[in-house]
């Protein structure tokens, strides 16, 4: 993804958020020049990848294949001195915008549809080798829980959720002429380093065409306190 890009799609979300009377944490706004003068008081933001997460998964067509997303507290497997066990992410999903199909090796999550249009969550169960299984999905959502036939397509609206166990695979996008969707994901710890298994190879962080500066960092691209 070029730079000016990921930072268009920023100040479009921005507005988008402001819009909708959804408020970020201060940090979501502080520039690589006010990164450079933090200490290592923040080192929780920084440790625990909190902040902005932009990716197009390799597809270079952010628009059909991609998803913004905004960590906004997390803990971490790795290091005992963050206490938290649980994470919380704003995802903007925009019509028809895929995320690829994938599972997560320990993280269960609900996503919920806090705002917008629908989101339709197709799911499969996995086998301990990860292929993806021809047999009925247990599902939760809002607390009915219920078996569905293999691939079904789920379509939450706004309020609504669906709970995510560890290794279920699962795809989601925004439904055709809803617009686009605000997402809540609630979940134990996040490390989108060793915990996603797609379903084919993605790229999970994208590479970035410097072509202009950045407005913002992203989560993965902190400086370390001096």
């Amino acid at each position: 993804m070029k730079r000016s890009e990921i930072n268009r799609i920023i100040y479009k979300e921005i507005d988008f958020l402001q819009k909708m009377h959804f408020q970020l944490p201060p940090f979501a706004f502080w520039s690589p020049v006010d990164w450079s003068s933090k200490g290592h008081e923040y080192d929780e933001i920084r440790d625990n990848m909190l902040g902005w997460d932009i990716t197009d998964f390799g597809s270079d067509a952010y628009m059909e294949i991609g998803l913004l997303m905004f960590t906004i507290r997390n803990g971490n497997y790795k290091l005992d001195k963050y206490l938290k066990t649980y994470a919380e992410k704003l995802l903007i999903v925009e019509e028809e915008q895929i995320t690829p199909l994938h599972f997560h090796y320990k993280k269960m999550e609900d996503i919920v549809n806090r705002c917008g249009g629908n989101l339709l969550v197709q799911v499969f169960n996995s086998s301990p080798n990860c292929e993806k299984l021809q047999t009925p999905v247990l599902i939760s959502c809002d607390g009915r829980n219920s078996e569905v036939a293999v691939g079904t397509i789920i379509r939450l609206k706004p309020g609504e959720s669906i709970t995510l166990p560890a290794g279920q695979y699962h795809t989601f996008w925004g439904e055709k002429g809803k617009g686009r969707v605000v997402l809540g994901e609630v979940s134990n710890v996040n490390d989108d380093t060793i915990d996603n298994h797609f379903y084919e190879p993605v790229g999970r962080f994208p590479e970035i065409d410097e072509d202009e500066a950045p407005l913002y960092l992203l989560g993965n691209e902190y400086p370390q306190a001096k």
